[in-house]
This record gives C-alpha cells, sequence and structure tokens, in this order.
C-alpha cells in the first residue's frame, strides 16, 4: 500500500495558490478569509477521502474517518495551513496534505480501521498574528489563558473579533474541547526546517523532542527629547538600552559553543519614530528555546539581571510580560519505534533529530503521546518563500506516515 504522489503533488500546488506571495512565498494570516479559502479546499480532499468535515469554535478544521469501534480514542494527525507574513509553501503545510492523502489511500485500499482517525488543520500555529501560537491546539485541551482572545493585531482587531469574523462561536470553546482521554496519539509529519538532513543528504528524519520556547514581550520606557539638545549624559534613550538588550540576547545564548540553545528579537517598535527625537519608548518581542530546561532557566535568569542593568544604566523603566512558556516535550518511544520500523522496512536511513521550533505536537503533548517525522528542507531554509521540500521527499515522508498509522491502528 502506496499513497498516491501525483494526486499528493497537485494537493501542494493547488495550495500554494492561496495567499501566493510572488513566485514561491505564501501569507495566509490566522482566522483571515485566505485561510478559509485554504479550508475550503482542503475540506473538498478530506471529503474525497471519506472523512466528514467541520469547523470548530477554535477555528480548527477538522476531518474524521469514523472507525468501526466508536469508543475507542482517536489517533489524530495534522499540522497547520496559516503561514508566516512572509513564509514558504511547505511549513504547517505538509502535515495537514500528507495526512490527508495517507486517509485517501486507506479508505481506497477499505483498510479495516476500528479506530477513527481524524486529520487537522489547527488554527493559528504560528503566533505572529496575535502574537501567541498554538491556539487550536491549546484550545481543543481547554488551555487557553485569558489574555488569548483580548490579544491584538497590528491593525487593532481582536482575536475574540478575528474568530467571530471567521464564523466561530466564542462563547461555545467547551463544545469544541476534547476530553480527556479521548486522543489515543498524535502524529504530525513536518519540513525539517534546519540544514541536518539536507547536509545528511537523507530525505527523512526521526525526531526526539521539541525544544521549549519561552516569548516575551519587553517594554522600555524613556523620555522623549530633542537630539539637537539633550546632552548625551542625561538622556534617557529606550532605543539605546534595547540595542544593548538585542547583543545581551545573542551574548547569553552563545555561551556554549555547539549548544542547541536560541535566542532571537525579532520584532522592534519605537515611539515616537522620529529622527530628531529621542526614542522614548520601545517595545521588542524575545524568543529563547532549549531542549535543555535547566540551562534555558539560566539564561532566562541572567537575560532578566542583563535588562535590570541595562535600565538602570541608562535610566529606563521596564517590563517583562511572558506570552509563551513551554518545558521541552519529548516524543513517545512507541511511537518513535513505529516510525524507525517504517523506515527500515523502507529501507531508509532516518536519524533521530530534535526540533528547534514548536508545533502543534507541543501542545497536543499535554494530551497523549505523540511522534513526528520530519522531511527533509532545502538549504535548511524555512519561514522564507525560498523554502523547498521536493515532491519525492514529501511523497516519502508520507509513505513513511502511513506505514506508521498502520502500526498503530494494528496495535
Amino acid at each position: 500500500m502506496t499513497i498516491n504522489n501525483d494526486r499528493l503533488k497537485s494537493y501542494f500546488e493547488a495550495m500554494s495558490l492561496i495567499g501566493k506571495l510572488g513566485e514561491t512565498g505564501t501569507c495566509r494570516p490566522a482566522h483571515s478569509p485566505l485561510e478559509k479559502e485554504a479550508f475550503e479546499l482542503a475540506s473538498s480532499w478530506m471529503k474525497d477521502a471519506g472523512m466528514v468535515t467541520r469547523i470548530d469554535n477554535f477555528g480548527n478544521l477538522i476531518g474524521r474517518l469514523e472507525g468501526s469501534n466508536k469508543e475507542l480514542p482517536v489517533l489524530m494527525m495534522g499540522s497547520h495551513l496559516d503561514s508566516q507574513p512572509y513564509g514558504g509553501r511547505f511549513d504547517g503545510v505538509a502535515g495537514v496534505l500528507c495526512a490527508i492523502e495517507v486517509v485517501r489511500t486507506l479508505t481506497e485500499n477499505r483498510f479495516p480501521n476500528e479506530r477513527s482517525i481524524e486529520v487537522v488543520s489547527f488554527a493559528d500555529e504560528e503566533g505572529w498574528r496575535f502574537n501567541k501560537g498554538l491556539f487550536g491546539s491549546r484550545g481543543i485541551l481547554g488551555r487557553l489563558d485569558e489574555k488569548d482572545l483580548t490579544r491584538t493585531d497590528q491593525d487593532g482587531i481582536t482575536r475574540a473579533q478575528a474568530l467571530k469574523e471567521f464564523g466561530c462561536d466564542i462563547t461555545r470553546f467547551k463544545e469544541s474541547e476534547y476530553a480527556p482521554g479521548s486522543i489515543y496519539c498524535f502524529l504530525e509529519l513536518h519540513i525539517e526546517q534546519g540544514p541536518v538532513l539536507d547536509l545528511a543528504n537523507l530525505p527523512i528524519g526521526v525526531v526526539s523532542g521539541i525544544s521549549g520556547p519561552l516569548w516575551w514581550t519587553v517594554q522600555l520606557k524613556g523620555m522623549a527629547g530633542h537630539t539637537g539638545s539633550v546632552p548625551m549624559p542625561i538622556r534617557k534613550d529606550a532605543l539605546l538600552g534595547a540595542a544593548k538588550i538585542i547583543v545581551a540576547v545573542n551574548e547569553i545564548v552563545t555561551q556554549v559553543p555547539g549548544a542547541p540553545t536560541v535566542g532571537t528579537v525579532g520584532t522592534i517598535n519605537v515611539f515616537p519614530a522620529s529622527r530628531n527625537i529621542i526614542p522614548e519608548e520601545v517595545t521588542l518581542t524575545v524568543d529563547l528555546r532549549d531542549i535543555d530546561l535547566h540551562r534555558r532557566n539560566m539564561y532566562e535568569k541572567q537575560l532578566r539581571d542583563r535588562i535590570g542593568e541595562i535600565a538602570k544604566m541608562h535610566h529606563l523603566t521596564y517590563e517583562i510580560s511572558e506570552d509563551t512558556n513551554n518545558e521541552p516535550r519529548y516524543c513517545a518511544d512507541w511511537i518513535k519505534g513505529c516510525i524507525h520500523d517504517t523506515c527500515r522496512e523502507m529501507q531508509l536511513e532516518a536519524p533521530e533529530l530534535m526540533s528547534g521550533p514548536f508545533h502543534d505536537a507541543m501542545a497536543l503533548s499535554y494530551a497523549c503521546d505523540y511522534g513526528m517525522i520530519f522531511v527533509r528542507c532545502k538549504d535548511g531554509i524555512s519561514h522564507n518563500p525560498l523554502e523547498f521540500s521536493s515532491d519525492a521527499d514529501l511523497a516519502t515522508g508520507a509513505n513513511v506516515l502511513l506505514g506508521t498509522v498502520i502500526k498503530i491502528l494494528n496495535k
């Protein structure tokens, strides 16, 4: 039993046209008309595969292939169809489309699934529009926080408003939550978003775990003044403080050569943003990740201390808001075993590697065992229109996913 390579390729080609950016890029914001269009297309393919589809109140697209025993917890797989604002064609998309093709292959071959299967495109995995991701996957598990609905995008639209416009009922979240124990396991296929497989000239990797992300929003406040008249020693320049914090992030996370720790300041907003006014207020985001929670916690303390020192040095006040804080999450050994066994049957060398980026699998790991399959991407480029995985590698990944699903269903 193998997937249909040409059909899978056609899925990617059709999906890439929705939110197309330039020749190879994608911009499909979460909870947007473009994501709704992507859901409608993916839903049509789910129905072709024998699934019944729905969009829940968190904005997740869910396709369900009913099993002969409805009492069994569901085998869930999928990823997301929202993209970064300057993204590629494969991030998230690969996990949804390959999962749909797996189910279609099972139904075409009349595979007798006792356990029900669900394929999910989770809402707002990326987190850029409202500055916090994994919304849909956290939502179905009842793990949202009180600020999730009041977060605003760059146009001042709240998530609550965006969800309503998407057709969701935010007063009925409980109806869309999954009961504890109702999900048997979760599988996610994803492009690697790193260079390990490409450098090794290998198409497939088995994920060992996901680094724990810590996201902050840091606000610095100083005093505006005329750039031509305020002497340097008495300035309260918030942007100067921000610049030193950006450097401090890089210095702290590179203390141990070869360690997988990463730290990034990805956005910065300056007020009043005039060339001849000393910056009074700066807001910046910090993204700190590590597979080693002890080391990440140590670096967090160091960074908090440095921000305090920098603020004092430049007579600034500051506030640190924690947007996301997840510990590293490790894949289940028994699922990794199913993936490895499938790879051996396909005569594939598949090394284990960790994931620096987070995925919906991280949220699902709090409810069930999970496993992930990585597919090689050229030069390790992702979150960029140059992101690329070949048709052959995607087909190979889909067949590994198929074999893994069959092993799990036969347990």
